[in-house]
């Protein structure tokens, strides 16, 4: 499902004409919305699509979080997705390539944060809870790992048998015996919750749903699978700061 919403303008910056105009494009390319979120046995939120962006309300990033690049990179991208979101899917690989020129030079930093939408994706939380358990084997070189593997060979909509997880943790290197407890585990529910709930907060309605947090804090939101173009202007602005 495509769907075009009202721009909408960075956080807590007073933009310039250019800039503004920048921001006002970028529109949703591909996207998953909803119009409401369910609630789930493990808790969560009633968030109508309606609510607003409130971008001040993203959870800082820490240490805990899932980096790819330069922690301390003047730029970071968050981003809030879906492994089984197709958008999500079509997204990663254009991350990938900006991590390949702005993320190689030490400007931009990835950050990935969890946003399954279960009910269009019931497979996307199990999915969640897989990366989180190989990140627990194999820090966050291995999350990356498994994660590029995931969005690589799902055919997304739910299209990813559950039995690739543990041949995934097999490819990635994982010992699988203790992959499969994890992922039986509860132990990332509230994790994944919070990182949903957080993307909400923040005005996501769908996926991917994306934070670029500027080198002098200004925020700026990023929906949908935008093109390489438009993302690499606006990382050219946030590393600006105008």
């Amino acid at each position: 499902m495509e769907h075009e919403p009202t721009p909408k303008a960075a956080s807590n910056v007073a933009l310039t004409t250019p800039v503004a105009i920048l921001i006002g494009s970028l529109i949703i390319a591909g996207a998953i919305l909803i119009t409401k979120y369910a609630p789930n046995p493990l808790g969560g939120v009633a968030a109508q699509a309606e609510e607003k962006v409130n971008l001040e309300a993203m959870r800082p990033v820490t240490a805990e979080d899932h980096i790819r690049g330069n922690p301390d990179a003047p730029v970071k991208i968050v981003a809030y997705s879906d492994t089984e979101c197709p958008f999500c899917k079509r997204f990663h690989d254009t991350m990938m390539e900006v991590m390949a020129t702005y993320g190689a030079e030490g400007k931009v930093a990835w950050v990935y944060r969890h946003f399954p939408l279960d009910q269009l994706h019931q497979s996307a939380r199990a999915e969640a809870v897989a990366t989180e358990c190989a990140a627990e084997q194999g820090g966050d070189e291995v999350f990356w790992k498994y994660v590029d593997r995931m969005m690589e060979i799902t055919p997304s909509n739910d299209g990813l048998d559950p039995s690739e997880l543990p041949k995934i943790a097999a490819f990635v290197g994982l010992d699988v015996t203790a992959f499969n407890a994890c992922v039986s585990s509860d132990k990332y529910a509230k994790k994944i919750q919070d990182d949903i709930d957080n993307a909400v907060e923040t005005g996501g309605r769908g996926t991917p749903w994306s934070i670029i947090v500027g080198a002098d804090g200004k925020q700026y939101p990023l929906s949908g699978a935008q093109p390489i173009t438009a993302i690499n202007k606006l990382v050219d602005v946030a590393l600006a700061g105008t």
